[in-house]
């Protein structure tokens, strides 16, 4: 008696230590009236062939797979497919499983940033089902999980970041959230291939302070740019006036061109340059 216990206790813990369901075969074997049914069943198609085949004989696609339970109990050999696969009737039970990568939109979440701005955001999640037998078995509704479990990790994700992380930092929000996602829903045979932030929505106010912030920085930005140029431009004056002082015949030639551009235009006006050195000496006298 104690060593029943002792290994029954033993038997126990190891499936606690163990998360999700337990895929081994059961150690006690099937018992009397599994075993009466199964016999039962197999002299029934054995009496209706060939029609039995109709029930027992099943397909699966491609990129599907079956997992079959018989008299409730997980049958061995892990999920069948693709292709043909036998079933007996009565006693069996089996359910199909889709390994294409599903795309589903998380509706659009209502997030208080770490700097306590509002934002709505919603994104697109990308994932399929990679151990078929973990989905049927260690979670009712795999997808539905999936749904509400995207939905909370982009609040909890969002509401760590700023506004400013959160426009400018997709890429890393997505990746934290594929990561995140993905180790959560490992014991359901769910991977998470990939995870977008569609679009981040503002407050109307919000969007005309910040209109209004880079249009105030567009024009300051602006006016440096003039100022630098005004200053730039003082320069080469200066540089122009030192050049043409050392040579007088340089500001006649330089007459002569602006005479030619004057001309070019097909203007009435004509100028004619009055030497400083002969106002200096009016001025003296």
């Amino acid at each position: 008696m104690e060593t029943f216990e002792k290994c029954r206790n033993t038997r126990e813990n190891g499936m606690k230590q163990r998360p999700g369901y337990n895929f081994e075969a059961n150690p006690e074997g099937p018992g009397c009236c599994a075993i009466i049914l199964t016999i039962v069943s197999y002299l029934l198609i054995l009496a209706t062939f060939p029609f039995s085949l109709c029930m027992c004989i099943k397909v699966v696609q491609e990129y599907e797979r079956a997992v079959i339970f018989r008299l409730g109990r997980l049958l061995k050999g892990g999920a069948k497919g693709p292709g043909i696969f036998f079933v007996v009737p009565c006693i069996d039970s089996y359910r199909k499983v889709d390994l294409r990568t599903v795309s589903f939109d998380v509706p659009p979440q209502e997030v208080l940033s770490k700097d306590s701005v509002t934002v709505s955001v919603d994104a697109v999640v990308y994932y399929r089902v990679s151990n078929p037998m973990a989905a049927v078995c260690n979670i009712s509704d795999f997808s539905h999980s999936t749904r509400l479990l995207a939905a909370t990790t982009l609040r909890n994700v969002l509401g760590t970041k700023n506004l400013a992380e959160i426009l400018s930092e997709r890429e890393s929000i997505s990746h934290n959230m594929q990561s995140s996602l993905d180790e959560a829903t490992d014991p359901w045979g769910v991977k998470v291939e990939r995870v977008e932030i569609k679009d981040v929505r503002l407050p109307v106010q919000l969007q005309r302070a910040m209109a209004a912030e880079a249009e105030a920085a567009r024009e300051a930005r602006a006016k440096v740019i003039a100022a630098e140029g005004e200053q730039r431009a003082s320069r080469a004056l200066k540089e122009a006036a030192e050049v043409i002082t050392e040579s007088p015949a340089a500001l006649q030639l330089r007459y002569l061109q602006t005479l030619s551009q004057i001309s070019a235009e097909k203007n009435s006006t004509i100028i004619f340059p009055l030497p400083i050195d002969i106002i200096n000496n009016l001025v003296s006298k």
